[in-house]
Parts: C-alpha cells; sequence; structure tokens
C-alpha cells in the first residue's frame, strides 16, 4: 500500500470515528461508500472492512468517553449487546450470500429510508 493511500485510509478513518462519536452512528455509514466510492472496494469487502474496525475502537473509545458523563444505561447495553451478537451473525451470513448489486441496493435503502425519517420525525 503506498504511502498515500495509507494517508487517506487514516484520515478516512479519524473522520468517520469523530463523527461515529459526535452522532452516535457507526462509522460503517460513513466508510462502506467511501471505501466503494473513492478506494474502489467492492460491497462485501467495504462491509467487512468496516465490521472489522468497529468491534474495538468503538466499543472502547466511544463507550469511554460517554460511560465517565453518565450516557451509558449498562444493562439495556448488555442487553442490547447480546441481541446484537445473535444478529450481526446472522445478518452477516445473509450478507455474504447476497449478490453485490443487491447488498448494495439495500445498504442504500436502508440510508435514505434512516434519513428521510429523521427529516420528517418530530
Amino acid at each position: 500500500m503506498a504511502v498515500t493511500q495509507i494517508s487517506l485510509v487514516l484520515v478516512l478513518g479519524s473522520l468517520a470515528g469523530f463523527f461515529s462519536g459526535v452522532l452516535g452512528i457507526g462509522g460503517g455509514v460513513i466508510l462502506v461508500p467511501v471505501l466503494v466510492y473513492v478506494l474502489g472496494y467492492n460491497q462485501h469487502l467495504a462491509q467487512g472492512t468496516t465490521v472489522a474496525l468497529l468491534c474495538l475502537p468503538v466499543g472502547i473509545a466511544a463507550f469511554a468517553s460517554y460511560n465517565r458523563q453518565g450516557f451509558v444505561d449498562s444493562k439495556v447495553a448488555l442487553i442490547l449487546f447480546c441481541g446484537f451478537i445473535v444478529g450481526s451473525f446472522y445478518g452477516s451470513r445473509l450478507a455474504v450470500a447476497l449478490p453485490e448489486m443487491w447488498l448494495k441496493r439495500a445498504f442504500g435503502i436502508f440510508l435514505l429510508g434512516l434519513g428521510a425519517r429523521m427529516l420528517v420525525s418530530r
């Protein structure tokens, strides 16, 4: 990997981490489109790469910041964690089985739907 590409990926990771901390979003909302359209990854590779990096940084760094301020409901987080493990296992199995175009469209529809809902909700 060239130095310029390493620098670009480092900046993208920093921006994704920043927005993850500020907006409470997973970095994949930012990183998957960037990996696909800027670095030329296919949808499966972009999603898999993003999932691999989110486990520790978000789990440790963001949790520590929010928890220090008392903004973590530990009981709900533990229950969500259990469901997340099961859901992510089956969701990832489905994702790798889908053709890339279906996966890309599903990702886009999800983002559009989420954005539209947030724009029109009170």
